[in-house]
């Protein structure tokens, strides 16, 4: 089965953005995955199509309104079991193991936001699960969306070309990935690690293993610690 992938959003134009192009889009030209962009202002009942209103108890901006929202997200049908995923700064950071648990599924419903947030009444009713991409802000969910899209997509079964490709790659072994080299032998005075064109694969692997550990201590310790603790239970 296709993994089906529907986006509420304000701009549906802006999908599906860079996923049209390159392996995602061909994968979509072959019908492994799908991509329905909804327009949330065609479910508000007003003539100015209203989605938004001021926060109760003040403040500025502005919140979108639950009524409508809750509108598009049933559009759906009840008996649509994909998650519901609110792209928001304050949800959990997603990690490449959540990803993997989405590409699992039949797909996935995104929730794009913009103003000052979404009425949180919506978010507990639909049981939204909110996810955030960095610790810092955007101007709307989209862009966010669409790099969740993008990690699910490309680890969909026969999307890469060579689906072994995934496996070294940063994150994947809680470490960040070796560094990759490639013709010439040497380049302004620098050559490839001569253990990489050994042909001694047991040695490469260690090498490649190394240099992981290596550039993890150097840039991401907290990578690290997170497995230790997990082997310690």
């Amino acid at each position: 089965m296709a993994f089906r992938a529907r986006v509420l959003t304000l701009y549906p134009e802006m999908f599906p953005g860079h996923l049209g192009f390159s392996l995602a889009g061909k994968a979509m030209e072959r019908g492994q995955w799908s991509l329905d962009p909804v327009q949330i202002r065609d479910f508000a009942t007003d003539r100015h199509r209203t989605v938004d209103d001021t926060p109760a108890g003040g403040g500025a901006g502005m919140v979108l309104k639950a009524d409508v929202l809750a509108r598009a997200i049933d559009s759906a049908g009840e008996d649509d079991l994909r998650p519901r995923l609110l792209m928001s700064p304050r949800g959990r950071p997603l990690t490449q193991q959540r990803v993997r648990e989405l590409a699992a599924g039949d797909g996935v419903i995104i929730v794009c936001g913009r103003f000052e947030g979404v009425d949180q009444r919506v978010i507990e009713a639909r049981r939204l699960e909110e996810v955030s991409i960095g610790d810092y802000v955007l101007s709307g969910g989209e862009p966010a969306a669409l790099v969740l899209l993008d990690a699910i997509i490309r680890i969909l079964p026969g999307v890469m070309g060579n689906d072994l490709s995934g496996l070294h790659e940063s994150f994947e072994g809680g470490l960040l990935e070796h560094p990759h080299y490639t013709r010439p032998q040497e380049w302004e005075g620098r050559e490839i690690p001569s253990v990489l064109t050994s042909g001694n694969h047991g040695a490469i692997e260690k090498w490649r293993r190394e240099q992981a550990v290596r550039l993890t201590e150097e840039r991401r310790p907290d990578l690290l610690e997170k497995a230790k603790r997990d082997k310690n239970g």
